[in-house]
């Protein structure tokens, strides 16, 4: 919108780059241009002001079927003012030289103008295909169709107004028919779901079975290495046993050879005592063989003194002594042969 300054008796009008200013005096141009900045007089001037900017219109309306269903086609042109002259003789973009607004709606009626041929160039392309087959893939059939129709369209030339864009944004059925096409999406994707969640199970039960196995097939080891020690412990301790058992028969014998040869060594040793002594009592009694009988008793009574115990006191009766006097008597004639005994 211009920026209008009143003055008294005339205006200032001051305009913006991108809005196009066209000063009609008594029927002759004076001013037109963008961006323009001029005084006028409000009671002789005619101003018009025409946006030369890219516009964006939304635009919304209805089609039906090839199966009789309402579709909503939400869609956006971009168009552009391309001839102001051409478009302010079509379309009454005159302003008040007062305020600098417009007196009348003439973006609405470019709207309506675009909006209604876009609208034309939609049914027939929607009204040939079921709206399945619109929502899967008119999307792009729409775009074009709206765009080759505004461009080609003689009216929207003739008026100044050029297209450059549209955009399809939305396609949309009715809720209840939007929901019941979206149903077998949902329960496919449900059921893909489904399978994804029973796959994930049965992954988990086959790893879980694997490791099962794996721990029972561990079990299974551990009890056969356990059992292979325990044949190796078994194995271990006869061969302990046979080594102990080998050990004490050779010590058993090493002990009993020892034991013989000592007990040769003894036997020996007594048998060579014995036959000494035997030589020597064989030697002595070979000596008392040829005495007289009565140096023998003698010689006994001498052994027998030398092994008896101390006596203190001896008392000799005559009984005993009148013998051996009256011997000693008659031998004291004869050489002595053998020295008398002592008395004690």
């Amino acid at each position: 919108m211009a920026d209008i300054t009143s003055y008294p008796m005339t205006r200032h009008l001051r305009g913006t780059p991108t809005m196009h200013v066209r000063h009609l005096r008594r029927g002759s141009l004076v001013h037109e241009g963008a961006g323009l900045a001029f005084f006028f007089r409000p009671l002789s001037a005619v101003l018009s002001e025409v946006p030369v900017d890219d516009r964006e219109l939304p635009v919304l309306f209805h089609a039906r079927t090839a199966d009789f269903q309402d579709l909503a086609v939400q869609a956006s042109v971009t168009f552009r003012v391309t001839d102001p002259a051409t478009v302010c003789a079509r379309i009454d973009f005159s302003i008040d030289p007062d305020s600098g607004r417009w007196r009348g709606t003439p973006l609405e009626q470019v709207a309506g103008l675009i909006a209604e041929t876009a609208q034309q160039q939609v049914l027939g392309l929607v009204a040939a295909s079921p709206l399945a087959d619109v929502l899967a893939d008119g999307l792009a059939q729409i775009r074009d169709q709206i765009l080759n129709g505004l461009v080609s369209d003689a009216r929207l030339a003739e008026t100044g107004i050029a297209v450059i864009g549209t955009r399809v944004i939305a396609l949309r059925p009715e809720p209840e028919v939007e929901k019941a096409l979206r149903t077998p999406a949902r329960e496919q994707v449900q059921q893909e779901a489904d399978r994804a969640t029973y796959g994930r199970r049965a992954l988990a039960v086959e790893r879980e079975r694997a490791i099962a196995e794996n721990e029972l097939q561990n079990q299974i080891e551990l009890a056969r290495r356990e059992a292979q020690l325990i044949a190796q412990r078994g194995a271990n301790a006869r061969r302990q046993a046979e080594e102990s058992a080998a050990a004490g028969a050779i010590e058993a014998d090493a002990q009993a050879a020892r034991e013989q040869r000592l007990a040769e060594a003894r036997a020996a040793g007594t048998r060579a005592l014995g036959e000494a002594k035997a030589a020597a009592e064989a030697a002595r009694v070979s000596a008392y063989r040829d005495l007289p009988h009565d140096r023998v008793l003698a010689l006994a009574a001498m052994d027998l003194a030398g092994n008896l115990p101390q006596v203190g006191t001896l008392v000799l009766s005559p009984d005993l002594l009148t013998p051996l006097l009256s011997k000693l008597a008659a031998e004291a004639a004869g050489p002595p042969d053998v020295q008398p005994a002592g008395s004690r």
